[in-house]
């Protein structure tokens, strides 16, 4: 009885501090991942008007995560020190007024300095919030938050699709701006704000929280505190040298290859079995992330039910490598198309959300600060490496279809390394 009123206890604590920095968080990523991949649409119109090859619209998407590479790691040891409302809101004003900029870009050049820059001043942010989580909640209520929180993803496919189809449809000529740089400059905007409301808004940790009692600041304390004993206490170089963050490294990148293997070029897919409206193809974009959001949650619940990731993480990337292969196979049959894409990105994005229950069970400290940022930076090379080779073989091949077989492929291949990560690691609760 009296566990069973402990539990309820937190519930109640917990749910109050999920109401109090999820959404802000949430909303956060919502208008990131818009502003990292909104070139996917301003692509349907901004490669005739400056005449870009797919090859230079991928090397454009891709070199995003060269400037990301450099400084994720140093910007989350930032984070670390200096406290994450300071920090989430410098990048994210930051990020939002380059991202805005791009509407300037007139030439291929210029498209890659302003890419390579938006990167540079996003680094941090993603696995900057994944260790301010580990702040807050232990491992065994981590995995569902992580996955509502990159739900968001999904959320920004289900907003940002109709939103971009209908600014490129609607505001060509307005004040003499093509739509893309319509489409760059509208969605820039909620970067900037949300970055001025965490300045003011988010605690930096559970004892800035001023919506909490001392009683429950201290037994949320007592539970990471706890946890915190068992993980890893490692210092920059022995991160560096750990086999096992290299392996997950490795598995991340596959799956981030899947990642923006189809965001980045999702319209372009769209477009290339028959569909020519912009509008219409943003919002057919937001069938397949509608679906992803819900998939996410509920494998995310699952695991956190069941104590269990290795097979939550390995299904659905076997599930989202067949999507995509399906996806090539009916790839002038819109429905079908759809559907594959649908069961793809689902796959995706759920793997992606239960990868991260993995490095933050076993890291604590300036170790986790470290240890993630390693593995996102390292792995979201995946998304420099994926656009630019199915932008080079699609101008080879006159498809996309050569270059999911090989995001397919890929993504198998981090199926297969994940099930050799240790159980103890990969199943701790």
């Amino acid at each position: 009885m009296t566990m069973h009123v402990s539990e309820q206890l937190d519930d109640q604590i917990y749910s109050k501090v999920s109401r109090r920095i999820m959404p802000i968080l949430f909303a956060s990523f919502v208008a990131s991942f818009l502003d990292r991949v909104n070139v996917g649409f301003a692509k349907l119109q901004m490669m005739s008007d400056l005449h870009f090859s797919d090859t230079v619209y991928g090397l454009g998407a891709g070199i995003f995560f060269i400037g990301y590479f450099l400084f994720e790691v140093p910007s989350n040891i930032i984070l670390h020190k200096v406290g994450a409302r300071v920090w989430i809101a410098r990048i994210m004003i930051t990020w939002g007024i380059i991202s805005g900029v791009m509407m300037l870009v007139n030439s291929a050049a210029v498209f890659y300095l302003l890419r390579f820059l938006l990167g540079l001043s996003e680094a941090g942010f993603f696995p900057g919030v994944i260790l301010y989580l580990t702040y807050w909640y232990p491992a065994a209520r981590r995995g569902r938050m992580v996955a509502v929180f990159m739900s968001a993803v999904a959320v920004s496919g289900v907003i940002g699709g109709p939103l971009s189809g209908w600014i490129m449809h609607a505001m060509p000529g307005v004040l003499g701006l093509a739509g893309w740089q319509w489409l760059f400059l509208i969605e820039a905007l909620p970067s900037v704000l949300l970055g001025v409301i965490i300045f003011s808004y988010l605690p930096d940790r559970i004892a800035d929280a001023h919506w909490l009692s001392d009683d429950e600041k201290n037994r949320l304390i007592n539970r990471i505190q706890k946890e915190d004993q068992s993980k890893a206490q490692l210092s920059l170089m022995q991160v560096l040298g750990n086999r096992r963050l290299w392996q997950l490294a490795l598995i991340y990148f596959s799956l981030v290859t899947g990642l923006y293997g189809v965001s980045f070029w999702l319209p372009t897919i769209i477009k290339f079995t028959g569909i020519a409206d912009t509008l219409q193809i943003g919002l057919l974009t937001m069938i397949p992330y509608a679906v992803s959001a819900v998939g996410m949650i509920l494998i995310g619940r699952s695991a956190d039910l069941h104590g269990e990731r290795r097979w939550h993480l390995i299904i659905p990337t076997v599930v989202g490598s067949a999507g995509l292969l399906l996806s090539t196979y009916f790839d002038h049959h819109t429905m079908l198309a759809m559907l594959g894409l649908t069961v793809a990105l689902t796959g995706i994005l759920s793997s992606l959300a239960g990868f991260w229950s993995l490095p933050t069970a076993f890291l604590g400290g300036s170790a986790a600060a470290a240890g993630i940022a390693l593995i996102n930076s390292l792995g979201n090379l995946a998304g420099f490496v994926s656009p630019y080779l199915v932008g080079w073989l699609k101008d080879l091949t006159h498809s996309t279809n050569a270059g999911l077989v090989m995001v397919a492929s890929m993504m198998f291949f981090g199926a297969v390394l994940t099930a050799l990560v240790p159980a103890d690691t990969a199943n701790q609760k």
